[in-house]
């Protein structure tokens, strides 16, 4: 079963040995798992591999990301929308519910999607997370949009692109949710936040919350305290 922590979408081990390293850490912060199916299960099935995920991570986890976005898991996309995306949600709603209950405590949810959509298709997942009251959403994943490096060495590789390439997709995608999710469903920025400028531009777009991934590669953990500060100092007088 597969499942990401701060891994960037690097191949992993899957869910049982996450929860083994989890449980034998001494890590205290908090913790976002990251679920998806395994590249072998068809679509029509997939829904089992999320709940088997959710299940697992549910104990651990302080939020659960709902990857159905991933490039590199062939057809993952197709999850995105019509009765796929419907089911999923209605039956990790369930869960969760269930879940909560039985634990005590209850985890967000957060549908992670990906920067080529339509805005047809936005338009109709803003729809069903509020639909089926989701905790968040996470825009975006690495695009598949290669034209603007395909001039470059290994322009065509396969695999998502991330960094400054997916920024401006990153923030469309923000800015349709936003029209529809307003204050109600939190989103999550990302995709080419170099800067705390690039940050900014998330949350003017209607991200309440920023994530970071290339970024890091090439600024390094100094440039979290940036984006922290430039958004503390630039975005103060809208909340």
């Amino acid at each position: 079963m597969q499942a990401l922590v701060n891994r960037m979408g690097f191949n992993n081990d899957g869910i049982e040995q996450l929860i083994h390293h989890v449980r034998n850490s001494n890590y205290t912060g908090v913790l976002g798992i990251n679920i998806g199916k395994n590249a072998t299960t068809p679509n029509n099935q997939a829904n089992s591999d999320y709940l088997k995920a959710l299940e697992a991570a549910y104990p651990l986890a302080s939020y659960i990301a709902v990857n159905i976005s991933s490039p590199n898991t062939k057809d993952l996309r197709d999850l995105q929308g019509g009765d796929s995306l419907e089911s999923l949600l209605f039956e990790l709603k369930a869960a969760q519910q269930r879940l909560a209950d039985e634990h005590g405590q209850y985890k967000p949810l957060a549908l992670k999607i990906a920067p080529d959509l339509e805005p047809e298709q936005i338009l109709a997942i803003a729809e069903r997370l509020l639909k089926y009251k989701f905790d968040g959403v996470i825009a975006t994943n690495t695009t598949i949009a290669k034209s603007t490096i395909a001039h470059l060495p290994h322009g065509e590789e396969q695999g998502g692109l991330s960094g400054a390439p997916v920024a401006e997709k990153s923030n469309r995608v923000i800015r349709a949710l936003y029209s529809v999710l307003g204050d109600e469903i939190p989103i999550i920025g990302v995709g080419g936040i170099c800067s705390g400028a690039d940050a900014v531009e998330k949350v003017r777009a209607g991200a309440k919350l920023v994530q970071i991934y290339t970024g890091l590669i090439y600024k390094g953990p100094g440039l979290v305290t940036e984006c922290a500060a430039t958004i503390a100092y630039n975005c103060k007088s809208s909340g």
